[in-house]
């Protein structure tokens, strides 16, 4: 956690976390502990591409031998505009996935077979080896959205793959008109994006009380680029967001009885 050395720490009774509420919510036990009311509301959302826009990308699907699926969002909309195109997926097609969840999640479109599927342990250099082996026979496909990959991209690009991305869906800013009157006194934020959203939403947005929480050097970026002052930031010490409040909200609420 970032602490300025002239914080003034106000009590906490609200937090807003700009992502959808996970099934397994970590910030539970946060919300009894100190009695703060948490809410979850996605900043931004996935929107597919239309296969009217897609061809404007001049990219064939039938052209390639293999897919590298990066996560769920991207097998869901590879396989809705191949309906959408009435591409039919050949079935000698392999499949490359960066963690076994989003492989086993192929099942929900393919027969899963595992001479075709394959899948490393959370990024693209986990399936490094694999991928070699398959380099010189094999043309890929990376199903992306108009944020990019650039991590996948550039190993792709490092190591000369035969390889093209193309859009399939786009990440875009949500709806929050509703929020408009509502404050809280902690925002959560985990993406450049979640921030471009608040703006979009809000141009004249003040930052006024309000405590800001952020996860990753490219948000924090998206902050301080925004004149916005980090109260919370989850680092070295504090490895996750729930830890990383909690330790703002103990020092805030001291004095606080629930």
């Amino acid at each position: 956690m970032a602490e300025k050395s002239n914080e003034t720490y106000t009590p906490v009774r609200t937090i807003l976390v700009s992502q959808p509420k996970p099934a397994r919510s970590p910030y539970n036990n946060l919300e009894e502990k100190y009695g703060i009311n948490i809410d979850f509301r996605s900043f931004i959302h996935v929107e597919g591409v239309e296969a009217k826009e897609f061809r404007k990308q001049r990219v064939n699907i039938d052209d390639y031998t293999a897919v590298i699926f990066t996560s769920k969002n991207s097998i869901d909309h590879f396989f809705s505009l191949c309906e959408d195109l009435r591409v039919k997926v050949s079935q000698d097609m392999k499949y490359f996935c960066l963690s076994e969840p989003i492989a086993l999640y192929l099942q929900n479109f393919i027969v899963y077979r595992k001479r075709k599927v394959f899948f490393g342990k959370r990024t693209i250099h986990d399936l490094k080896e694999t991928l070699l082996k398959h380099k010189k026979k094999e043309k890929f496909l990376l199903p992306c959205s108009n944020l990019g990959k650039e991590s996948v991209q550039k190993f792709l690009r490092d190591n000369e793959f035969d390889y093209q991305d193309a859009v399939f869906y786009n990440t875009v800013s949500s709806d929050l008109s509703d929020l408009e009157n509502v404050t809280y006194d902690i925002l959560v934020f985990f993406s450049p994006q979640g921030i471009d959203s608040l703006y979009e939403n809000f141009p004249e947005f003040k930052q006024k009380e309000t405590r800001i929480a952020v996860f990753g050097p490219r948000t924090k970026a998206a902050v301080e680029k925004q004149g916005l002052e980090i109260n919370i930031l989850v680092d070295k010490t504090n490895p996750s967001m729930s830890m990383a409040l909690e330790k703002y909200v103990k020092i805030a609420n001291k004095n606080v009885t629930i």
